[in-house]
């Protein structure tokens, strides 16, 4: 990799740690999502980054891509199971990483998380040039076992790249055999999700999370301002907030109809499927000369 280009993702990856860190010590029982999810962004903001996708906090059964809408008056509760999830980019350079909050008072969540934890140590141990992907899922499926659960079999890692949030390769968080090998210079995430319920996930609800994959056909349906808004973004994520400056009748109306035409992708939440709580951590790891570089520790 460039070392200029390096030096971004290291960058980005300092910003992304901080803004995580400053989550981790911020949330509360009480506390609105969506202020949590805003704070983060305005500290990466602020830090001289973007983000590289919408700051989300995915509760208790709840894996992955809840993120608050505008209006969200959803609070954190005591008991709760917390995933903080985030990303930064500097010039269309983005990392991901994030944590596992336990908001009960007596720590009942710390075992779940920890399988998480140690599933992802786990995994970078393993990595080294040459090393297939499946012997990194492997190395997570063993270690959350290990700790009596299960692993999310349809969620994995993934590689990184400009404009890209999920790039090649893509990181199994189970065991398989062989898959694409990793390589010197590649950079990527890896996030394994524990539970002691079935180990799948499925959508539901409504998404807040929405990616423009493609140019869309002309229509009327679709708002000038609103198109010029996403075209800043190069086909990285986007929230309903990042629009509450436009009115948002014809915002939603322009986010319908990219749907569907199908060149816009929504992200609803992902529910555990036998609504078993998930812990998750998440790491971006460059894979340099000397073996791997955690770039958001």
């Amino acid at each position: 990799m460039n070392p200029e280009i390096l030096e971004i993702y290291r960058r980005a990856g300092r910003i992304a740690s901080d803004a995580r860190n400053w989550a981790a010590e911020t949330i509360k029982p009480g506390m609105l999502l969506r202020e949590l999810q805003e704070g983060i962004e305005e500290r990466i903001r602020a830090a001289g980054a973007l983000p590289s996708f919408p700051a989300q906090t995915s509760r208790n059964n709840i894996a992955a891509h809840y993120c608050s809408s505008p209006t969200d008056a959803t609070r954190y509760e005591e008991g709760d199971l917390v995933k903080i999830d985030l990303g930064a980019h500097i010039d269309g350079y983005p990392v991901d990483t994030g944590v596992s909050a336990d908001l009960s008072s007596d720590g009942r969540w710390r075992t779940l998380i920890g399988a998480a934890s140690d599933a992802l140590d786990a995994a970078i141990a393993s990595i080294g040039d040459g090393v297939p992907v499946g012997d990194v899922g492997t190395a997570i499926e063993k270690a959350i076992r290990a700790s009596g659960f299960e692993p999310i079999m349809n969620l994995s890692g993934h590689g990184l790249a400009r404009w890209e949030l999920h790039s090649t390769p893509q990181i199994p968080n189970h065991a398989q055999q062989g898959g694409p090998k990793l390589e010197t210079g590649m950079i990527f995430a890896i996030e394994p999700f524990s539970t002691p319920g079935a180990g799948f996930v499925e959508d539901d609800g409504e998404p807040e999370i929405f990616r423009l994959e493609r140019p869309p056909r002309p229509s009327n349906k679709l708002f000038a301002p609103m198109m010029e808004a996403l075209d800043e973004w190069h086909g990285l994520p986007v929230a309903m907030r990042y629009f509450s400056d436009l009115p948002r009748k014809p915002v939603e109306r322009t986010i319908n109809e990219l749907v569907k035409q199908g060149v816009m992708h929504a992200y609803a939440p992902l529910i555990e499927v036998s609504n078993a709580f998930v812990g998750w951590k998440e790491h971006t790891v460059y894979l340099g000369e000397d073996g791997p570089e955690v770039i958001t520790a």
